[in-house]
């Protein structure tokens, strides 16, 4: 069930992850121009709502499309999602999530259907016609039949929030938010369920305290310094360095393995992010768009500019709480479990929950080849936040070693590109990799920010470039 879980939440983040700067950038249009924003202007406003009702669902769709089948996939997934769009009144975020994969899967079948049918010479015209048929029918289909049903969808969804608000609960919904980021659900939930509902509260209120739920970064934050403070060993000494990343980052995942080291300290976060959901909520606070990846920096830059105040105190609120629970917790009912464990652990988790095939024989070593390297790759899921970090790493160490005309990028391990020579990434997703580039020499890791890899991919480096 778990399993089932987790890849319907990365299917979802995976048509909203690519989208990112789509959505900052309608965000920053938002904040910036709309009646309460910072520099009011009734003319550049026009562009919220036709970016967030056309611009933004049809981008998901393609997405969407693109990953079940290709840019022709992506397209008629676009052309089908118009018809939920036109169809309702309100931002077709859900139903893009559902209409693009599903019309790139009827034309695959479709063109699987005529495989070895087609008279040479008449390829073009097939396509061509197939897509604009199977699009417009599609359409028409997703304008009658899809549209009831995801607005009722939304209605059922705006009750049980309504529930949540109502009452002056919302807070509680830190008991499923925390524990479900350490099973690496954080961005299927920020991405494929809050941003959709926080959207269309933008679209009525101008702001949203839904991109707030899983984005503070105050939970983690007051784990890390309670580290800083009674962690031992290697833990005690890596958390300040962790702190910077994830608070200034945006990293969450950096401190799942604290939290697994000792799973008590579930608790220190599921208190402190009620409490900085009960502070927002009072203060009134709320963004303009999602904040991704979650970082203070990028809060600040989606906040309504009156909302300034209260999010400082929500994100400190949440990370004194925190802090607070978690520091008797490490005191008292610390384990001696080391971080190196704690992130096989992780890993561990992480393999067992995506059905992948363990690949550890071959974790930690280097690529092995012959000629010059000039482009490296480091693939993660999503290729924003894990694998941006280790790129970052791994560039400095080329440029301490003297090695210039080496390209190092992040991408996501399911669109490497064809000109990578050697892909670095963790050890549970080398089989995808090997599938998305099966040309690139890998390098397996089990820790982005500091692998001992990385000295010795510099090593080998030096000795093919420069020997």
């Amino acid at each position: 069930m778990k399993e089932k879980v987790q890849l319907f939440g990365r299917s979802l983040s995976g048509m909203v992850m690519p989208n990112i700067g789509a959505f900052i950038a309608w965000g920053l249009i938002t904040a910036l121009f709309i009646e309460t924003g910072w520099m009011p202007n009734e003319r550049i406003a026009q562009l919220v709502s036709p970016m967030s009702s056309v611009l933004l669902p049809l981008l998901i769709a393609y997405t969407g499309g693109n990953v079940v089948a290709g840019q022709r996939g992506g397209v008629i997934g676009a052309i089908a999602t118009m018809g939920v769009i036109v169809g309702s009144d309100v931002p077709m975020f859900i139903g893009a999530m559902v209409v693009g994969p599903l019309s790139a899967w009827v034309i695959k079948k479709f063109d699987k259907l005529m495989e070895n049918h087609v008279k040479a010479g008449f390829e073009m015209l097939v396509n061509n016609f197939s897509l604009g048929i199977i699009g417009a029918v599609l359409a028409v289909l997703a304008m009658y039949g899809v549209t009831p049903l995801v607005s009722t969808l939304n209605e059922w969804m705006g009750i049980g929030v309504g529930f949540f608000v109502k009452h002056g609960i919302l807070p509680l919904t830190s008991l499923f938010i925390e524990p479900a980021k350490v099973l690496f659900l954080n961005n299927a939930i920020n991405h494929g369920i809050l941003s959709p509902m926080g959207i269309q509260q933008v679209e009525e209120m101008g702001k949203s305290i839904f991109f707030l739920l899983e984005a503070n970064p105050g939970p983690g934050l007051g784990v890390l310094l309670a580290y800083c403070i009674a962690g031992k060993g290697n833990a005690k000494s890596s958390a300040p360095g962790a702190v910077i990343i994830h608070f200034f980052g945006g990293i969450h995942e950096i401190y799942f393995p604290y939290i697994l080291m000792n799973p008590l300290l579930l608790l220190a976060t599921i208190a402190g992010g009620a409490a900085g959901v009960f502070t927002f909520n009072l203060m009134g606070v709320g963004l303009t768009a999602p904040a991704s990846p979650g970082s203070i920096l990028a809060l600040v830059m989606m906040a309504e500019r009156h909302c300034y105040v209260g999010l400082f105190l929500g994100v400190l609120a949440a990370a004194a709480v925190s802090f607070v629970i978690a520091v008797p917790l490490l005191k008292f009912m610390g384990k001696d479990t080391s971080l190196e464990e704690a992130q096989q652990k992780k890993d561990a988790m992480k393999k067992q929950a995506k059905g992948i095939k363990d690949d550890s024989s071959a974790a930690g070593e280097p690529a092995k080849g012959q000629g010059k390297i000039r482009k490296i790759a480091f693939a993660c899921d999503a290729g924003m936040g894990s694998s941006a970090m280790g790129a970052t790493v791994l560039k400095k160490k080329i440029a301490a070693a003297g090695l210039e005309g080496i390209e190092v990028i992040h991408t996501p391990v399911s669109s490497i590109p064809a000109d990578v020579q050697i892909v670095v990434t963790h050890q549970e997703l080398g089989e995808r990799a090997e599938r998305s580039n099966p040309n690139a020499e890998r390098v397996l890791i089990t820790n982005f920010l500091a692998a001992p890899e990385y000295d010795v991919l510099v090593e080998d480096l030096k000795k093919r470039n420069q020997g």
